[in-house]
């Protein structure tokens, strides 16, 4: 991002986020209203949050359960939280009940533990299956080619709802090589929800950062997750 973005307001940056959103969808024919935007406030304090929902935020996003549970109660505006980040077993009792959606399952055991911390608070969690797509050894997620047992056996979990996918894009400017990856997603889901699997829903890939997003949105991304292009680099960054 340049330093004249970084300069403009949160209020400002989201505009321009959201009208790259739907020239993006535009592109490809799409509905920009399928897109849903979550701003990333992993290191962003209360008021930079408050600022982002007065501007029409909706989605907020973290990385860690211990970072949000050390914010939440500090923002007073009305949004829905979602979980993005990678997600230990032992902390899933303290994310159960917490936010609209966890993205980041990837394995049926963790599933499973989502499934009986809801249950024992009769609750149920919407879930994504993160899936690793570039095959980079660094990044979390299922190969592919586990994606469709997992949804198997999280057809018989009572207390979790499987509503799609999620990956994150490799670690390259070679936009074809990105688009692949999230091409990738959108047709395993695509198989995926073509083999009736009770109880599983492929409604939802959330796919796309600050960097690529609008590849993502032509691969058919419904959810992108994007901080810095709404907030500015963090410090340090």
């Amino acid at each position: 991002m340049s330093a004249g973005a970084a300069a403009m307001s949160i209020r400002d940056n989201i505009e321009r986020v959201k009208e790259r959103v739907a020239e993006a969808a535009a592109r490809c024919g799409r509905d920009p209203a399928g897109v849903t935007i979550v701003a990333v406030t992993k290191t962003r304090g209360p008021a930079e949050i408050a600022e982002a929902l007065e501007a029409g935020i909706s989605d907020l996003g973290e990385n860690r359960v211990q970072e949000f549970l050390g914010k939440a109660g500090d923002v007073a505006l009305p949004c829905r939280w979602h979980l993005i980040g990678h997600l230990q077993t032992n902390k899933v009792n303290k994310a159960i009940g917490r936010f609209a959606m966890i993205h980041s399952v990837d394995s049926l055991k963790l599933a499973e533990k989502i499934s009986d911390a809801g249950a024992g608070a009769g609750l149920v969690t919407d879930i994504l299956l993160e899936v690793n797509t570039s095959g980079e050894q660094t990044k979390f997620g299922l190969a592919p080619d586990e994606v469709r047992g997992v949804c198997e056996g999280i057809a018989g979990l009572s207390n979790v709802r499987l509503r799609g996918l999620m990956t994150v894009g490799p670690l390259t400017e070679e936009v074809a090589v990105v688009a692949k990856a999230f091409g990738d997603l959108r047709r395993l889901a695509e198989t995926i929800g073509s083999a009736g699997i009770a109880n599983i829903s492929m409604e939802h890939l959330s796919m796309g950062m600050t960097d690529d997003f609008e590849t993502a949105i032509g691969e058919g991304s419904t959810i992108v997750r994007v901080g810095r292009v709404i907030f500015g680099p963090r410090d340090g960054a």
